[in-house]
């Protein structure tokens, strides 16, 4: 087969791609080295939707930042995945940071973002009661939010593949060549995929896909952000997202009260040399807890249940995105240097991506039936007990919880393993199962042996996310789990 697209990346952008692609007469696929969507950049990010003031329009981030912000409704909506819009507070601890909020707040005015509001000491903590007594002042931007980033990337692609895409897991692009009619990709496994058009959103590795594809020669550096998840309980969770007055290099360490109910603190922001570095330390733990201190009352150590790390792929000499067709190849796309605020972006990204194709010659028929909804997805933790009931006579395995923490019942990771997320990190993203208190010290198993029955996988075989992360070395007998 010969694709009339191949998309070379299936975090939010190159699935935003696809998804843009599907309500299309062309024949897309989708190409993810990883063993799922999703688990590169996408994966380990703030979850902000951003709200269009932290960079001037003539920027391609800014144009695409404010476009996307405004889909996040219609796409809600339509493929169900948890978004907010609790709104965004800049906070300033003193009038020489107030110099910089005025000029954010000026910059968001030229850009056109609606609402924006400047604020005094009394107006900001009436806003969020638990902002630091010596907040000075600030500005408010109602239209930002956050989303939980890999169950919107997995629906996206979800959507994408009811509507016709293919998808490919396991497809590392290691060489593409164009033969003067389409290209010929081969991954590291052997296989080769045929296509007239090529996206390289392939992330960090963009520019390594671009140097294999004979195209554009840049470098993608990674700026690593170590971020702590706070428990659900915490009684430093704001009703907003905080955010300080920015530096040069970042828009600095946030409070965040996430889409799934937890609270994030974070991120830094660091250069590094290796894409797989994603190490956190106990020096940035203390760091940032001192940080959201000075702005949030009721921040403790106590209630850190996990850290983690994301690296943005920055691309050198620029803090722009670099979405344009490749001046040295034919018929391939550059999606590359996607940083934040990329997740608030990608919808717009993908539109853009989509007309890029188009100019480039691609084709463009709407298909005469698109569905453009997913079926809503029920979860055990928002049912009444009546409803509950009900479905316990459907399935009984609706009342068997199987995460305490986030009260996720099996039928929820039987859901996500027939929808092929067969990896722990997989179930654990598309149910929350493992992301509560115990970080899945006492689900942990319990949700191995349901992928194994439901999969067929053995249990010594099931990986973490893909590749050598194996969860069990040797074999293993009956673990006596029902």
């Amino acid at each position: 087969m010969i694709y009339d697209t191949a998309i070379i990346g299936g975090g939010v952008s190159g699935a935003a791609t696809a998804w843009w692609l599907s309500r299309y007469q062309v024949k897309t696929v989708l190409l993810e080295k990883a063993a799922d969507v999703g688990f590169g950049v996408s994966k380990a990010n703030s979850g902000i939707i951003h709200g269009g003031f932290h960079h001037p329009v003539s920027s391609l981030k800014a144009k695409l930042e404010i476009r996307g912000n405004l889909m996040f409704e219609q796409l809600r909506h339509e493929l169900g995945f948890p978004f907010e819009r609790h709104g965004i507070l800049v906070a300033a601890f003193s009038e020489e940071e107030m110099v910089t909020v005025r000029k954010l707040y000026a910059q968001g005015i030229a850009n056109g973002v609606k609402d924006l509001e400047m604020c005094g000491r009394e107006r900001m903590l009436e806003l969020e009661s638990k902002l630091n007594s010596d907040v000075v002042g600030g500005f408010f931007c109602p239209g930002g939010g956050t989303v939980e980033p890999y169950c919107y990337c997995f629906s996206l692609v979800e959507a994408a593949v009811g509507n016709g895409v293919d998808l490919q897991c396991g497809f590392e692009v290691i060489n593409g060549s164009y033969n003067g009619t389409y290209w010929e990709l081969h991954s590291a496994s052997g296989n080769i995929v045929k296509a007239r058009y090529v996206v390289n959103a392939a992330g960090l590795h963009a520019d390594t896909v671009s140097k294999a594809c004979g195209a554009e020669k840049f470098t993608i550096i990674p700026r690593k952000g170590e971020e702590y998840l706070l428990d659900r309980t915490s009684a430093g969770r704001p009703s907003r997202v905080i955010f300080p007055v920015p530096s040069r290099h970042s828009k600095g360490v946030l409070v965040i009260p996430t889409a799934g109910g937890t609270t994030m603190i974070g991120p830094t922001a660091d250069a590094v040399d290796d894409k797989d570095d994603t190490a956190t330390t106990a020096d940035n733990q203390k760091r940032i807890l001192s940080l959201v201190r000075n702005m949030i009352n009721g921040i403790s150590e106590r209630d850190c249940i996990t850290a983690f790390a994301g690296l943005r792929p920055v691309l050198e000499g620029s803090e722009d995105f670099y979405i344009a067709p490749s001046q040295i190849v034919p018929c391939f796309i550059q999606v590359a240097g996607i940083q934040s605020p990329g997740l608030t972006a990608s919808p717009a990204i993908g539109e853009y991506v989509k007309d890029l194709l188009k100019n480039a010659g691609l084709k463009l028929v709407e298909k005469d039936r698109i569905n453009y909804f997913l079926p809503a997805r029920r979860t055990a933790r928002t049912q009444t007990p009546e409803q509950l009931e009900e479905l316990h006579r459907e399935d009984p395995a609706w009342t068997n919880i199987v995460c305490r923490c986030e009260k996720i019942s099996e039928a929820e990771v039987i859901a996500a393993i027939r929808r092929g997320h067969t990896t722990v990190d997989g179930v654990k993203f598309y149910t929350r199962a493992g992301m509560g208190r115990c970080q899945g010290g006492f689900c942990g198993v319990k949700i191995m042996e349901i992928i194994s029955r439901e999969s067929g996988i053995p249990m010594e075989k099931l990986t973490k996310r893909g590749g050598d992360s194996r969860l069990i070395t040797g074999k293993l007998g009956s673990l006596g789990v029902k």
